[in-house]
């Protein structure tokens, strides 16, 4: 019996490690598990944002020339949709890509001054009015980024969602809270730990939780945040207008080790995102990485979150802005330790079971390979 060909795939990422981020990380283990069930050809990014005026016109090139050798292109994200208008002028070849949310929903999310505006009115008309639509298939990570292509005219027969995976031994370790107090300096006799981890945007919520629900939670309860990011002065001003300075540590950025140390050995992981108009979180990767640690995950009800937590299932979804919810739920699980350590490891389970990435490659290759049908 003859095998069928695998195809060969032109994978593109304008956002790639070493540099960190949602993005890059995403199109890594994308491009590694894809790797190793088919044959993939990886021109990447790897020196961050300053690099991109030189990188998007290489990449451009690169895949003008020598798309003959190859069957499918991928793109990491829609900014690079500028390749596929180009590319078809000159072959047939199907070009797909990975669609995040702000790619395509970069809109009010600006800060307001005048070169943004500049930019926002460019890639409004450019990317998202002429480029995208030149995509054969979009690859969208949450069910909200799919409603927000819609909106942009594009056909649904064009659009699929296929969540973020995670390589679900990555980031889980055995660990005891000995290493947690040398991290911090602090003894953590008796403290309840919370974590929030992540770029700090204002879409996570984070200085609306120091406002809205850590004075009213119980002293000996701890809320760390790790990160850094454009919102970091609010939450700093959060935490100074509600005297929570010996209650909430802001760690700023954190090595993979640190932050690994924090997954495993915190109580509970928080997500309390909010909505913010032109910005939106595509999928929560943070919140599948905490519970593939076995931590239990309390996150807002909002936007690609749903997409990432089942309720009941990998963590507990709360209203946004919701203060009550967030209280009340917290307490309960806090107030009994063998109900939340049961949970955590039935939400690692089903972590491994629905989002490993192994599974998640597997789904990618059927949907490239339906485009070369």
């Amino acid at each position: 019996m003859q095998t069928a060909k695998k195809p060969r795939i032109l994978f593109i990422s304008r956002a790639y490690p070493p540099v960190t981020g949602g993005i890059e990380n995403q199109n890594y283990e994308v491009s590694l598990w894809l790797s190793k069930i088919t044959d993939v050809k990886i021109v990447a990014n790897k020196k961050g944002r300053k690099f991109l005026p030189l990188f998007a016109p290489y990449a451009l090139f690169y895949t003008i020339f020598n798309i003959r050798k190859y069957d499918v292109i991928l793109l990491g994200d829609g900014v690079l949709s500028f390749i596929s208008w180009f590319t078809k002028i000159f072959s047939s070849k199907p070009i797909l890509a990975v669609i995040h949310g702000l790619d395509v929903n970069y809109d009010s999310a600006s800060l307001g001054v005048w070169y943004e505006k500049i930019l926002i009115f460019l890639y409004q008309k450019l990317w998202v009015k002429l480029f995208l639509p030149s995509l054969d298939k979009f690859i969208a990570v949450g069910n909200e980024t799919v409603k927000v292509l819609r909106l942009k005219n594009i056909p649904s027969k064009k659009i699929v969602f296929i969540p973020n995976g995670i390589d679900q031994n990555k980031f889980y370790k055995l660990t005891d809270r000995t290493e947690l107090e040398k991290i911090l300096d602090l003894d953590l006799s008796g403290k309840k730990i919370l974590l929030t981890s992540g770029r700090l945007a204002r879409r996570k919520g984070v200085a609306w939780f120091c406002r809205n629900v850590m004075p009213k939670l119980p002293e000996n309860i701890l809320y760390i945040v790790a990160g850094n990011g454009p919102d970091k002065n609010n939450i700093a001003n959060a935490i100074v207008e509600n005297n929570l300075s010996q209650r909430v540590i802001m760690l700023g950025f954190v090595t993979d080790k640190v932050r690994n140390n924090l997954f495993n050995t915190c109580d509970l992981f928080i997500q309390p995102n909010i909505k913010i108009t032109g910005d939106m979180e595509g999928f929560g990767m943070s919140v599948i990485e905490a519970a593939s640690c076995q931590i239990p995950v309390i996150a807002s009800s909002l936007e690609g979150l749903k997409d990432a937590i089942k309720d009941g299932k990998n963590g507990f979804l709360v209203g946004t802005e919701d203060a009550q919810g967030y209280i009340e739920k917290i307490t309960s699980l806090l107030a009994n330790d063998a109900y939340r350590r049961e949970f955590g490891k039935e939400a690692r389970q089903y972590i491994i079971e629905n989002y490993s990435w192994g599974k998640i490659s597997q789904r990618y290759l059927e949907e490239i390979e339906k485009t070369l049908c």
